[in-house]
């Protein structure tokens, strides 16, 4: 077995998901959660078949993020993964629940904007997802300040009231 550290190539501030299901009608049920939920929504999806003619499927509402995600898709190669990058303006925080919800969806990896490695183990049968690796280590514990802009943030962007 070998274990590789796969980047997610994307822009910076571009937000995905990472997940795994098991089956081929994941594709349209995934897009059709996402339309569903956030009118408007522009995003692209990927999912790895892992049987049949074992080829990346796509979907989405944005030509870029389709691409962005059938390139990492590609790159990951785990059978029955699947990534939906996010275009500007949308969050994972708005469709999450309702992609976990999708029968087909067995779990999440990773939903952030943060720069990803994928732990991928590779060995002679195929590949896997065995976990992430999601942003940077922690420099140190909030302050009573840091709290304070934690709260304010969420009260300014509507998260909280």
């Amino acid at each position: 077995m070998e274990l590789l550290a796969i980047a997610i190539d994307k822009p910076e501030d571009t937000n995905f998901i990472l997940g795994q299901s098991h089956f081929i009608k994941t594709v349209e049920d995934l897009h059709e959660a996402l339309v569903g939920t956030v009118p408007g929504i522009r995003f692209g999806l990927a999912f790895c078949e892992a049987s049949g003619k074992r080829l990346v499927r796509t979907s989405g509402t944005d030509a870029h993020c389709v691409d962005l995600a059938a390139r990492n898709a590609q790159n990951i190669g785990a059978g029955h993964s699947f990534i939906i990058v996010l275009g500007d303006g949308f969050f994972p925080v708005n469709v999450l629940n309702t992609v976990k919800m999708v029968p087909e969806v067995c779990r999440i990896f990773c939903a952030t904007a943060n720069p990803t490695q994928v732990l991928v183990a590779q060995t002679d049968q195929g590949r896997g997802i065995v976990g992430v690796i999601d942003g940077l280590p922690p420099l140190g514990v909030e302050t009573a300040e840091d709290v304070q802009w934690r709260h304010d943030l969420l009260r300014k962007i509507g998260y909280k009231a």
